[in-house]
């Protein structure tokens, strides 16, 4: 009795296993239908459209250097704006995308025209942005250009999936067009290369090849986004009717692509291992060093190369507290076995420090009261003057300063009393000598000095002055 009800309790299960199993794959086959690209793909336009793109003559110069002058306005002018205007006309993409194909199916003329002409357009790009960055007399470094000149493992992903998205949209049915704007201010070819130019203009080849750096990143990893996409797609291989020249052909195209693979590696592996370092610095910085209220961090620095942290600290580090900071270094794992540089100061040397610009303070706040003071018993005897003789005294320095803002080209006046004589009386006549700026024409200084000789018999209350020039 007890197996037959056993049996009859396991009967209903096995519906069930079904029922699952026929979920299980109805979802998984319409994951496949949802993420198929292979109905959409157009093979022989997607070869048509890269081809296009390849040659770099006629139209397609003259709009790569249009695209490297304004990416160089925007870079030099700090405007982001007029950087993406740049990155949306360049026609830096297409030898790239040449290059990824050709490798993909074998194709080695294709991949011949694919890198002649982008090693032009590189030359152009570059000579192009030189040339204007060494004759614009505006040469001051800005947020945009120092941007592209440190690359990290942010940019080997943003490469890489641009280059996806641009050969997924290339390879179907219509080609994308936004997505294919999208990629291009995403991977930005066209700034590093502007960059590259300044940092020859100005002599600074870490600028130069830090932007080479990223420029080659992103190109690497286009080109290797392109060859996998094109390899899934299963686009058809180039036939040689020569057995031999086929073999040779795809020995040759193994080695590049192996020659583009392996670098692609190697700097992520250093980009990742870079970005962790960075990361970890800053974690350690953060929660070892500024949280302790008995540190004064005034600075700290760091190198990757040299695997060194430098802290700089305003009071005296204990040989405890150093050692304590030391292993502290054992909790972040990628900045272990980093050498640990501490510079610290005499604790009462900053307090010395503090106390004698508070004293200076005090000095300065006590010098000013008395030139307030004094300031204002010149205006009590000017007023005791005016009183006893009749006559306004004259503030030459309120004089003079209403003077430089109603006449800019005025760089100086003189003030003085010349006393003047017919051998029957003397009178006292004041002069003024006026200092104009270089280079002012005849006409404007006439005017000026008639404006100016108006304005100061008014000023100074007379029927007469003596108005000389002197130029600056």
């Amino acid at each position: 009795m007890e197996n037959q009800n056993s049996s009859e309790n396991a009967e209903p299960k096995a519906p069930e296993v079904k029922d699952v199993k026929e979920l299980a794959g109805g979802f998984w086959n319409f994951l496949k239908e949802l993420s198929s690209i292979h109905a959409e793909t157009d093979k022989e336009a997607t070869l048509a459209h890269i081809k296009e793109d390849i040659p770099f003559k006629g139209h397609v110069v003259w709009i790569l250097i249009c695209s490297t002058m304004i990416a160089s306005f925007g870079l030099n002018a700090n405007s982001e704006a007029v950087v993406i205007g740049a990155m949306l006309i360049s026609p830096l993409m297409g030898p790239i995308l040449g290059a990824g194909l050709s490798l993909a199916i074998n194709d080695v003329e294709m991949m011949k025209r694919s890198l002649i002409n982008f090693g032009v357009m590189f030359a152009v790009s570059v000579f192009t942005a030189f040339l204007f960055f060494y004759i614009f007399p505006l040469k001051q470094e800005s947020s945009q250009l120092l941007a592209r000149t440190s690359p990290d493992i942010r940019d080997v992903f943003i490469a890489f999936f641009g280059g996806l998205a641009l050969v997924l949209a290339k390879s179907k049915k219509g080609t994308m067009s936004s997505v294919v704007f999208g990629v291009a201010i995403a991977t930005a070819l066209m700034p590093p290369l502007c960059t590259a130019g300044y940092g020859l203009a100005v002599g600074n080849f870490n600028y130069f090849f830090g932007a080479l750096y990223l420029f080659t990143i992103n190109s690497i990893f286009i080109a290797f986004a392109t060859f996998l996409v094109i390899k899934y797609l299963g686009f058809p291989m180039v036939k040689y009717a020569d057995s031999v020249k086929r073999r040779r052909i795809a020995q040759f195209v193994s080695i590049v692509a192996l020659a583009i693979i392996i670098p692609s590696i190697f700097t992520f592996v250093n980009l990742f291992k870079k970005t962790m370092f960075e990361t970890d610095i800053a974690k350690y910085v953060k929660n070892e060093v500024k949280s302790n209220s008995g540190l004064r961090l005034f600075d700290h620095s760091f190198s990757y190369q040299d695997k060194t942290l430098t802290l700089e600290f305003l009071n005296e580090i204990s040989e405890a507290t150093q050692i304590d900071l030391l292993n502290e270094l054992k909790g972040y794992k990628h900045i272990q076995d980093i050498t640990l540089r501490i510079e610290g100061d005499d604790y009462k040397s900053f307090e010395v420090i503090s106390g004698a610009y508070e004293d200076a303070r005090v000095r300065i706040k006590e010098k000013k009261q008395i030139i307030d003071a004094l300031n204002n018993e010149v205006t009590q005897l000017r007023q005791k003057l005016d009183q006893q003789t009749g006559k306004k005294t004259i503030s030459w320095l309120s004089i003079s300063k209403e003077a430089k803002i109603r006449f800019s080209d005025l760089e100086q006046m003189t003030y003085g009393q010349l006393i003047q004589s017919n051998f029957l009386k003397c009178d006292t006549i004041p002069l003024i000598i006026a200092t104009f700026e270089e280079g002012i024409d005849s006409i404007k200084l006439t005017q000026q000095n008639e404006r100016l000789n108006s304005w100061l018999l008014k000023e100074l209350e007379t029927d007469s002055i003596i108005l000389q020039n002197k130029l600056f």
